[in-house]
C-alpha cells in the first residue's frame, strides 16, 4: 500500500483555496490576447496542498498518475488535454474505457521522472502523495524547475472532516483550471441529487458497525476517520468502527476488531489478492470467530477506486448502501 501510506497518513496542510476560472471550452487554443485572457477568468492564482500557482491559461498537455484523478479528467470531457496516464488500481468504468484507450499509459505504476519528461507535460496531476515523491525525482518542486504545474488529489491534505464538500471542491477547482466550469457545476449538482436521494432511503434507519478491510495479516489495514472512505460509509448508513484513527487509512490490531464487534465487514477490492482471498483469510482465522459479521458471513465489497476522492464517489455510497441495507434500499 505504498501509494497511499504517506500519501494520506503523514499529509496535512492547508486546504485549497477557491479559484476564479475561465469557460474556454475543451479543445480551443488560447486566443493570446490578455484582454480576452481576462475575460475569460485568466489569470487566476490557486493554492492546493500548500502549493500556489497562477495559470495565464488552461493545461494543455496534462499527465495523471492514480486512476480517481484520471476519471475526473475524463469524466469533465478533458480526454484530449491527456498525453500520459499511470497507476490503475483496477478498470476504469466502462463509460470512460475508449476515452481511456485513447491516452498512453506511461507506466504501470508510478513513472519516473525521465518518463513524465518525456511526455513534454506542462501539467501533471496526482492522485496521492506518493505520486509526487521526492526521494523518486517527481516532487512537485523539482517538477516545476522543469516548467511542469502540478495538482494534488485535496483528499491528500484536507484538515477539515468535511469530505463530501472537499470532492465537490476538488471537481470545481480542476473544472476551473481547465475552463470547464459548467461541466464541473454540472456534475457537482448530479452528485448532490444523488446522495440526497441516497440519504432519503436511508432516513431513521440505524446505523450498522462496519469494519473496513482493506489488507493485512498481522495488523488490518483499514479506514480511519478521516477521508472520503469514513464518509462513505456514514453516508450508505453505517457506522466506521475505526471512525477514531485520525488518519484516511492506518493499521488496526485485530484484537481490536474483535473488541468493536463489526456487524458487517467492507472488503476493498484491487491488486492481486482477491477478494475470495480476503474472505478466505477471515474467515478461517479463530481469533475473529466470534465477530459477528464473521459469524453471519456479511460481506460488502467495493473496489479501492469508489474509496478515494473521484467521481465514483455518489454512485459509490448508493452502492454500498445497497449492500448493508437492501430492503431499504429496493424499497
Amino acid at each position: 500500500m505504498s501509494r497511499r501510506t504517506p500519501a494520506l497518513i503523514a499529509a496535512a496542510v492547508l486546504l485549497p483555496l477557491a479559484l476564479t476560472a475561465c469557460s474556454t471550452p475543451q479543445g480551443d487554443e488560447p486566443t493570446g490576447n490578455k484582454a480576452a485572457a481576462k475575460s475569460d477568468g485568466f489569470p487566476y492564482t490557486v493554492t492546493n496542498c500548500g502549493v500556489t500557482t497562477t495559470f495565464k491559461a488552461p493545461p494543455k498537455r496534462v499527465v495523471t498518475m492514480n486512476q480517481h484523478v484520471t476519471e475526473i479528467m475524463l469524466e469533465l470531457g478533458l480526454t484530449k488535454s491527456l498525453v500520459g496516464t499511470a497507476y490503475l488500481d483496477d478498470k476504469v468504468l466502462p463509460k470512460y474505457e475508449k476515452d481511456y484507450a485513447s491516452v498512453p499509459v506511461i507506466a504501470k505504476e508510478y513513472p519516473s521522472y525521465e518518463q513524465v519528461l518525456a511526455t513534454n507535460p506542462d501539467f501533471v496531476y496526482g492522485g496521492y502523495a506518493s505520486a509526487f515523491a521526492a526521494g523518486d525525482g517527481r516532487g512537485r518542486e523539482a517538477l516545476k524547475k522543469s516548467g511542469i504545474e502540478t495538482r494534488l488529489n485535496t483528499e491528500s491534505c484536507a484538515k477539515a472532516d468535511t469530505p463530501m464538500e472537499t470532492l465537490y471542491e476538488e471537481v470545481r477547482e480542476v473544472g476551473r483550471t481547465f475552463g470547464v466550469t459548467d461541466r464541473a457545476e454540472a456534475w457537482i449538482k448530479q452528485a448532490e441529487a444523488d446522495n440526497a436521494a441516497t440519504a432519503k432511503k436511508l432516513k431513521d434507519l440505524k446505523a450498522l458497525p462496519v469494519f473496513v478491510y482493506d489488507s493485512g495479516d498481522k495488523t488490518a489495514f483499514t479506514a480511519g476517520g478521516k477521508g472520503i472512505g469514513n464518509e462513505l460509509i456514514k453516508r450508505a448508513g453505517g457506522t466506521n468502527v475505526f471512525a477514531d484513527l485520525d488518519k484516511s487509512f492506518g493499521d488496526a490490531s485485530w484484537e481490536n476488531v474483535v473488541a468493536r464487534k463489526p456487524e458487517a465487514i467492507v472488503i476493498y477490492d484491487y491488486g492481486s489478492t482477491t477478494v475470495e482471498q480476503k474472505k478466505k483469510r477471515l474467515l478461517s482465522d479463530p481469533a475473529l470467530a466470534d465477530v459477528p459479521a464473521i459469524k453471519n458471513k456479511r460481506f460488502a465489497v467495493m473496489p479501492l477506486s469508489d474509496a478515494v476522492l473521484g467521481v465514483r464517489v455518489p454512485a459509490a455510497v448508493e452502492k454500498l448502501a445497497a449492500q448493508l441495507h437492501p430492503a431499504a434500499t429496493t424499497s
